[in-house]
């Protein structure tokens, strides 16, 4: 019996992928933005920086809620509100004539972009027949990844002809028509299968990620050996603990752990955050490297950053297509190889490296990235229930967005550190006249991310070997 193929599909596809686009651009365009509101609001960075923090943080913290609020009431639903809600927010930020005011459109723009990131997967694995789901997925995939990397690029072209509030005010009339192409082409209804809500381990998974997120952006700015920040490490261990405790023991848990015994689902999720680790150790070293160290307009740093996403958004759908047709597995592999040399090729780097060689790596990561997400993508969705999907579409960004807060921190963690042991005095900037410096930092810097990525190259190849034993079983 065939599938019964949605007609309107390819229009669901381009309003999910517009919100999806949108919700992730959103997490990196502000950076480049930073200074300029810093002195437009009267504000210090650290505090700036708490306009980019919070917009990632609150995504984080309600993904996994809505994921499962979603397969309760109902994917589309919670895509539709969460949309409208994403919207509001940008209208906030743009109305912002203060730091308060700014940092409540964000919280807002982030609750409505988690409740559409935690609902595109399921949507797109729903909508479309298997024969065609990795390569929207793929699709998926490359709005993703584009919204990713291309923030500072796209920033930047804005910054360069309107007031810093137009990063915000581009989303509305983009925005306003992807509502319209949901309107009309999403469904009108869809199954449901309303459950008592997990309250309890809601507030301990918060608890958790607040203390834990806490630790991390105060720990940047006052040393990770501070006791204080230690103990609140260790109490959200415990809050993990707790959380984990009550998951296993309520009727309709946040999270359905059974779901983590699929080694398709559980080795892909990991194997993709550690892929966003290891893709913004470079997003957050290279405006460094391409504008300090190379003196590179930061307009033109932008344009040759942009090889990546362009890279990935045309090979991304090829591989979601060629994903159907072979074991999906050794397509991620590929592109995970492909994108450890280029990280490899990122260790060369120095003052002397020309734009083409630089060109050359960076859009073979956009490549090897084209290559693995869409089939990981797919191999993930389609490993679990449908009545799991909003979970498991949740738990997919939910490790994104965690690679992309991680991958941030830690790398500007371990670039500074390794300055400050080269420069023999702390140091917590770009220092004016030592490119040297620096280089010598982003080279363990990127070191760190060729291991993380070997890792991720690992735990594919014993997806491999297990998804090889359980067809001869």
């Amino acid at each position: 019996m065939s599938e019964q193929v949605n007609p309107r599909r390819w229009m669901i596809l381009i309003s999910v992928g517009i919100f999806t686009l949108m919700a992730t651009l959103d997490g990196s365009i502000v950076n480049i933005a930073l200074p300029v509101i810093s002195k437009n609001l009267h504000i210090g960075m650290n505090m700036a920086e708490w306009v980019v923090s919070i917009y990632l943080v609150t995504i984080c913290i309600f993904l996994l809620m809505f994921g499962k609020i979603a397969d309760s009431i109902g994917k589309i639903k919670v895509f539709k509100i969460g949309s409208i809600l994403f919207i509001a927010g940008s209208i906030v930020c743009g109305l912002s004539n203060s730091l308060i005011v700014l940092l409540l459109g964000r919280v807002l723009q982030a609750i409505g972009a988690s409740m559409a990131m935690a609902t595109n997967n399921g949507i797109i694995t729903q909508t479309f027949p298997l024969s065609e789901r990795g390569y929207a997925l793929g699709y998926i995939g490359s709005f993703v990844s584009i919204g990713a990397i291309a923030g500072p690029g796209i920033g930047g072209i804005i910054l360069g002809h309107f007031h810093w509030s137009y990063i915000f005010w581009i989303n509305l009339p983009i925005g306003i028509i992807a509502l319209l192409l949901g309107y009309f082409n999403l469904p009108k209804t869809e199954s449901t299968n309303p459950k008592k809500f997990d309250t309890k381990g809601f507030l301990a998974y918060f608890v958790t990620l607040l203390l834990f997120f806490s630790a991390i952006f105060i720990g940047q700015a006052v040393g990770f050996t501070k006791p204080y920040i230690i103990v609140t490490f260790v109490v959200a261990l415990i809050c993990l603990w707790l959380f984990l405790r009550i998951e296993k023991r309520v009727a309709n848990p946040m999270i359905e752990l059974r779901i983590f015994k699929n080694n398709n689902f559980t080795l892909g999720l990991v194997a993709g955050f550690f892929i966003f680790v290891t893709n913004f150790f470079f997003n957050v070293v290279s405006p460094f490297y391409l504008e300090n160290a190379l003196g590179i307009a930061a307009s033109t740093a932008g344009y040759i950053l942009m090889a990546f996403p362009l890279v990935q958004v045309v090979v991304a759908p090829i591989s979601g297509k060629i994903s159907a047709r072979v074991n999906p597995i050794i397509l991620t592999i590929v592109g995970l190889v492909v994108i450890e040399i280029a990280q490899l090729g990122y260790l060369a780097f120095n003052l002397k490296t020309s734009i083409w060689f630089i060109l050359l790596f960076i859009g073979l990561n956009g490549l090897g990235n084209g290559l693995f997400q869409a089939p990981n993508n797919t191999m993930i969705m389609s490993s679990v229930e449908t009545h799991d999907l909003g979970i498991a579409g949740g738990l997919n960004a939910l490790s994104r967005n965690l690679g992309m807060i991680i991958g941030v921190s830690v790398s500007t963690t371990v670039l500074f550190l390794s300055m400050s042991q080269f420069y023999g005095q702390p140091v917590t900037t770009y220092i004016e006249g030592r490119p040297d410096i620096f280089i010598d930092g982003m080279r363990v810097t990127m070191t760190l991310a060729v291991v993380i990525c070997l890792i991720a190259i690992v735990m594919s190849v014993v997806r491999l070997i297990k998804s090889g034993r359980s067809q001869n079983e």
